[in-house]
């Protein structure tokens, strides 16, 4: 089984005053240039399937994209967070 490993370099996001709950999507820059874009549930299926990584660069540091849970509920979250997924929730918005 092939790993894919890609860098999170932006999201979507919905207005929602939960933050477990606000991030609809992530999406970045393939290696060779192209745009890629998952919604939440596939970004968290490819992380327990084992077939996707992702990460975040900020500060210095790389961390993680880990799947956690809240309220019965699974969300995308960096390693170095808190109980909020601040690092991912604070990345720039993907381009249409």
């Amino acid at each position: 089984m092939t790993t894919t490993t890609l860098q999170v370099t932006c999201i979507h996001k919905r207005p929602h005053q939960d933050p477990h709950q606000r991030l609809v999507s992530i999406g970045g820059v393939k290696p060779d240039g192209s745009r890629w874009k998952l919604t939440e549930v596939q970004a968290i299926t490819a992380i327990k399937a084992g077939t996707m990584h992702f990460y975040v660069t900020g500060g210095g540091r790389t961390s993680r994209v880990l799947v956690e849970h809240h309220h019965a509920r699974e969300f995308l979250k960096t390693e170095d967070d808190g109980d909020v997924p601040e690092a991912l929730l604070s990345l720039p918005e993907c381009p249409p």
